[in-house]
């Protein structure tokens, strides 16, 4: 394995090439998972050597585009959001492998992350890993509450809630006013979604009953726990793991990184957590949970794309996807998700991961997130400013302007 720094491509100019140039995120793969897949294909691939280069997410989109539209030196395989992929593959610049799922364990894909790798009837887009929000909480406070297991219910979650009203100085569930990616599970268990269509003609679909009920639900979560977090800011201002770290907040929604944040900043509290998946409003299912990851892609402008489908072939075996597993991923090509049971936030999120979805699948849905009308109208219900009509309905004038917008 030749390892690298963010740089542009490499040798990969000529059909005969015997260089693979592989583009991963950080922090996306662990590095003996990469490293064992290299150390296989080289094997397999004498004279073969792989270029692996760990790109970082900021700036990522304009490297990629200047790669992909090159006609030399680019990357043979690249991972990509999965809310990119559509904005890549409607441009024609990645490769179609639709004839190379099978080869590719395509029957254990997560279908979230397959259905937002398609375009147009075709795949361009390779499931790699994903991951889901669950609650964690503080096993020794709900003790204290008297709360003997996890709520599988929303009814059950606000009863919990009040309980933990009760203990002195304890914040019951950290809820930030503008998380909306917790509030798309309100609304998805309602019933509802983001936006109808398909291809190039899209609508948005949250002015509805369902997108209501999701903004009152999300407003009694944080009314009935009396949450100490802003009404005016994400789960990122401030992070939601140093407000957790103080030790006086009973639960926040999250992922299992945020928890090792967690117990790197506060040792004490190292032990002292469990999760369960959101609840749904029906009694003993899970709410559905948006699947956040990447897919693999080989670019069309690819010279080795038939060697770049074989590296594909190791990292979706089960081999390498029980790995992803093991280090706290969904993984993209196994229904194995054993190796997350290790781990409380694993297991919770291996539970919820079944019941996950994905956000609209058109290269315009990543403009409506940039400048996300969804939060400004939560601040604007949760503050009084307007009703639940009115901040719905501005939230959805605002995604199809986007959605509907000539570019």
């Amino acid at each position: 394995m030749v390892a690298a720094g963010c740089g542009g491509g490499s040798s990969s100019g000529s059909g005969d090439s015997k260089t693979l140039t592989v583009w991963l995120m950080s922090g996306s793969a662990p590095d003996p998972m990469v490293a064992g897949i290299d150390k296989d294909f080289e094997a397999a691939h004498p004279g073969v050597k792989v270029n692996y280069q760990v790109q970082q997410w900021n700036g990522i989109g304009q490297k990629l585009t200047t790669a992909l539209t090159g006609t030399s030196g680019g990357p043979d395989v690249i991972e990509l959001g999965n809310t990119q992929v559509a904005q890549y593959s409607s441009q024609g610049t990645l490769l179609d492998v639709s004839d190379s799922v099978n080869d590719l364990n395509g029957s254990q894909w997560l279908s979230a992350l397959k259905d937002e790798g398609a375009w147009d009837g075709k795949q361009y887009g390779v499931p790699f890993y994903a991951a889901n929000r669950v609650v964690i909480y503080r096993t020794d406070l709900f003790q204290q509450a008297g709360i003997t297991a996890p709520p599988t219910s929303n009814d059950e979650w606000l009863s919990d809630l009040t309980k933990l009203k009760g203990l002195s100085g304890i914040d019951p569930l950290y809820l930030p006013g503008q998380d909306w990616y917790v509030w798309l599970s309100f609304l998805w268990d309602q019933g509802g979604d983001l936006a109808t269509g398909s291809g190039a003609n899209w609508k948005s679909a949250i002015n509805s009953p369902a997108g209501k009920a999701a903004f009152n639900f999300y407003k009694q979560l944080g009314d009935t726990s009396g949450t100490s977090a802003p009404k005016d800011a994400d789960e990122a201002t401030p992070q939601q793991s140093d407000v957790v770290a103080k030790g006086s907040t009973a639960s926040f929604i999250g992922f299992g990184y945020e928890l090792a944040a967690v117990e790197k900043a506060n040792p004490d509290l190292k032990g002292k957590f469990a999760a369960f998946p959101i609840p749904s409003k029906t009694a003993g299912q899970t709410a559905p949970v948006f699947l956040g990851g990447s897919d693999l892609a080989i670019p069309a402008n690819s010279k080795n794309a038939d060697l770049a489908k074989d590296w594909l072939k190791l990292e979706t075996s089960a081999k390498y996807q029980s790995q992803l597993a093991a280090n706290g991923s969904v993984p993209g090509t196994s229904t194995d998700t054993s190796a997350l049971n290790s781990t409380e936030t694993g297991k919770a999120m291996a539970a919820g991961a079944k019941n996950g979805k994905a956000t609209p699948i058109t290269p315009k849905w990543a403009a409506v997130e940039a400048d996300n009308p969804i939060k400004a109208a939560l601040t604007a219900f949760l503050t009084g400013q307007k009703s639940v009509d009115q901040a719905v309905g501005d939230a959805d004038a605002a995604i199809n302007k986007t959605l509907q917008s000539a570019s």
